[in-house]
């Protein structure tokens, strides 16, 4: 069985010189309960891509290590979990920004539109 999981991605820029808040909303569709495996402490992933150019400016996990432990999160039908980063010196333009699900064994991905 498929876990029935629906991602939806936000991206504020609170303040001027601040950088860009990601939170990424992972929402349990089905009618089971959905148990989240992971590995290490990173469960969710964030990049940014220059809409023009398709390149990745940046991405949340580059140049970060990671605590390894194994965790779990569990969703109940109709229940949703967040995870958030912030991409702290954004550049200035338009982007693509894609949050994707660290869970083994489960994807679950959103993308927004964004401008700095």
């Amino acid at each position: 069985m498929t876990p029935s999981l629906t991602g939806s991605l936000e991206a504020a820029t609170p303040d001027a010189d601040a950088g860009v808040e990601l939170t990424f909303t992972v929402r349990n569709e089905g009618t089971d309960t959905v148990t989240l495996q992971f590995t290490d402490a990173c469960k969710a992933d964030f990049a940014v891509a220059d809409e023009e150019t398709g390149r990745e400016v940046w991405r949340f996990t580059d140049g970060r290590m990671f605590a390894q432990l194994l965790s779990a999160d569990e969703l109940e039908p109709g229940e949703a979990t967040t995870y958030e980063a912030e991409w702290e010196t954004p550049k200035s333009g338009e982007f693509t920004v894609v949050a994707e699900l660290r869970a083994r064994e489960t994807t679950c991905e959103a993308r927004t539109a964004l401008s700095v």
